[in-house]
């Protein structure tokens, strides 16, 4: 073990010579406080040490001590409910132990060893097995069975195997190997900075179903896929997240709050515990891991949360799950990044952050995607990153964005004017994109309905020529538009007001499913057709714009699932009976 002496303290940056057998990314503890730090640049015998802690009254001379073991999280059952901080601290085991506050040097195991959990074996000794293979399970909640898996780098035939309540630490299975016998305990550890292995990557083809109308049905993300979601102040990003974390079609959770302010971290876990999960009608912890990082936490440790939280969510992938993860922010970790970088008086890039902030940002999104597990069987799974950025001022021509922009595939750009006039979710259907939305085609009209991308291509039509049309109101008014151009408008309305804003507040519109979708987005068509068929018989644009019909479309929103058939059947008879009513009055 290394053993060197502080000679330089910089904020979290400390410098320590003597440190010559020191690996890069090695965790030391500095000073006699033991505090918990992680080697990120090397100088011949001198160590630049990142501390994870508050580095306040540290000095020179002080001693530094290499454990020799890289930045690693500790994988088992107890991560589910669990609320950790960057480095993976059990942040409610400390507050047990030590108050409220963090206390410099406090080393509290990531797993409780003293926890037993009830171990059940689904594979028998003398069977073959390798890594990746599953050989039991433990309940961890009532709505996921945590898989005990045979770790990385280990083949050969199960000695033996036992039921039975064992803690994370203790031995549940024995493989034999060419090596000798290793032993399968309930937790293994894995390196944060390294993704976990897997055999392919599967081309991103079927979609993560969210139940928010403007993300399916206009920029769908694939399970696997990668999504941004730049906004300023109030435009709603956490909400996006929060929805999505209820609501998309993942069997796992991961919340990274990485810098955010202490309130809204606050709120999710208070508001987490509460929500009750649609799918199980249990608590929606019971399947979420929380990574709570706020602003005023050590900088350092802002850096390593999103590879913390990345790696427990590759863990659950490797298990046949699907995962989907929320880090809020990736700004807040970019700023962490300058910081260090800053200190390490490294040549600085475009506004301060650091040559490699691409290569960083892409390391984190491509450890996304749909995969085949390691493993001798065939198991899929899945892990989709969303990623909220926060440029200040809400430009987006910042060098965070512009460097997430080029490694992601989907961006929902949120717009502050939207949410100023109260449209949410406020994402801006102009400047977003999906680039999955061709590959995912074919899905959609399988399961959703068979002209669902006919019917996509025409409201994304129609949004756009409101925008040109709206271009010609503003110069000269709405008398100078045709009746046709009028009733595009009013058609574009409709979509703007009657689908794409959603109340995530109420508990029928929160979440629209994909039948309730395509009804819509065929209610709403339906009146621009015959409406226009009606305009060219010489129906009025003023009574057809006024119709009372229009009022139950934009109310569909709002039906239950199991009425909505009989609704839609409805609303399109009225709809026809109604046009020809304005269709006669032009014949009296």
């Amino acid at each position: 073990m290394s053993t060197g002496r502080i000679v330089k303290v910089a904020g979290p940056l400390v410098i320590a010579e003597g440190m010559r057998d020191v690996n890069m990314f090695d965790v030391v503890k500095v000073s006699a406080h033991r505090l918990t730090g992680e080697v990120i640049e090397m100088h011949g015998d001198r160590a630049s040490i990142q501390v994870y802690e508050e580095t306040a009254g540290l000095g020179a001379g002080e001693p530094v001590e290499s454990t020799g073991y890289p930045l690693s999280v500790e994988l088992g059952p107890g991560l589910i409910k669990g609320i950790f901080d960057g480095i993976q601290r059990p942040l409610e085991a400390i507050r047990k132990v030590a108050g409220n506050n963090l206390t410099r040097g406090i080393e509290v195991p990531s797993l409780d060893r003293s926890a037993r959990w009830h171990f059940i074996p689904t594979a028998k000794a003398g069977e073959e097995v390798a890594a990746g293979d599953i050989v039991g399970y433990v309940q961890e909640t009532e709505i996921v069975k945590h898989q005990i898996m045979v770790p990385y780098g280990v083949n050969g035939t199960l000695s033996f195997v036992n039921e039975g309540d064992y803690t994370v630490e203790e031995t549940v299975a024995s493989v034999k190997t060419a090596s000798g016998e290793v032993p399968v305990t309930l937790m293994q550890k894995w390196p944060v900075r390294r993704g976990r292995p897997y055999k392919t990557k599967l081309s991103p083809d079927v979609p993560l179903i969210t139940g928010q109308r403007t993300i399916d049905t206009l920029f769908p993300i694939a399970k696997g896929g990668v999504a941004a979601i730049p906004g300023p102040f109030g435009s709603g990003k956490t909400v996006t997240q929060h929805q999505l974390a209820k609501w998309s079609e993942a069997d796992i959770v991961v919340y990274i709050g990485c810098g955010e302010r202490g309130n809204e971290m606050t709120d999710v876990l208070n508001e987490f515990p509460e929500i009750v999960d649609p799918k199980t009608g249990k608590s929606l912890m019971e399947r979420t891991v929380l990574i709570a990082n706020t602003s005023d936490m050590p900088v350092a440790a802002r850096e390593a949360s999103i590879y913390t939280g990345i790696t427990i969510a590759e863990y659950f992938r490797d298990m046949g799950y699907s995962v989907a993860l929320m880090a809020d922010s990736t700004s807040r970790w970019a700023e962490a990044l300058r910081e260090m970088s800053g200190r390490l008086e490294e040549m600085p890039g475009e506004e301060g952050y650091p040559a490699y902030l691409g290569s960083r940002l892409a390391q984190f999104y491509e450890r996304a995607g749909r995969v085949k597990c390691l493993c001798s069987g065939e198991r899929e799974a899945s892990l989709s990153v969303i990623g909220a950025v926060s440029p200040p001022g809400g430009d987006i021509s910042e060098p965070v964005s512009q460097a997430t922009l080029r490694i992601v595939k989907v961006f929902w750009g949120l717009d502050s004017q939207l949410a100023y006039k109260r449209h949410f979710p406020a994402i801006n259907w102009l400047t977003s994109y999906s680039l999955y939305a061709e590959n995912l085609g074919k899905w959609f009209n399988a399961n959703a309905g068979e002209d669902w991308t006919e019917l996509r291509g025409r409201i994304m039509a129609m949004l756009s020529e409101e925008a040109s049309l709206e271009e010609i109101v503003r110069l000269v008014g709405m008398d100078a538009l045709s009746a046709g151009d009028r009733l595009k408008m009013e058609a574009a309305r409709s979509i703007r007001e009657d689908y794409l804003q959603q109340d995530s507040f109420d508990e029928v519109d929160t979440y629209s499913s994909l039948k309730k979708q395509h009804m819509m987005l065929r209610l709403v068509l339906a009146y621009y057709d015959r409406a226009l068929d009606a305009l060219r018989l010489g129906a009025d644009i003023n009574k057809l714009a006024a119709i009372p019909i229009r009022e139950d479309i934009g109310r569909f929103k709002f039906i239950h699932e199991k009425e909505t058939a009989a609704e839609y059947d409805r609303i399109l008879t009225a709809l026809e009976e109604q046009i020809e009513q304005v269709l006669a009055e032009k014949e009296d």
